[in-house]
């Protein structure tokens, strides 16, 4: 797994733990839902900025976001 897939899965994952939709959360964390979708669907990387937001509108912190074994698994990028 490479590290966008991994972001877009855990935006999904707390998505459906808190029932959001792309719309809501973009709506909590004051971000346009063009941009969720971009990142969503791979169509751009989310920045630094734009995963704190989201993480403020989860209410968690991130490293709560990265705190997963998705994360710790990722193979290592410069080889």
């Amino acid at each position: 797994m490479d590290v966008t897939t991994a972001v877009r899965e855990r935006i999904w994952e707390l998505c459906s733990e808190r029932d959001f939709t792309i719309n809501k959360l973009a709506n909590i964390c004051g971000i346009p839902p063009t941009t969720i979708r971009n990142v969503m669907n791979k169509r751009s990387g989310a920045t630094v900025i734009t995963l704190k937001k989201i993480c403020d509108g989860f209410e968690i912190t991130l490293g709560e976001f990265f705190q997963t074994e998705a994360f710790d698994a990722l193979e290592q990028e410069i080889k």
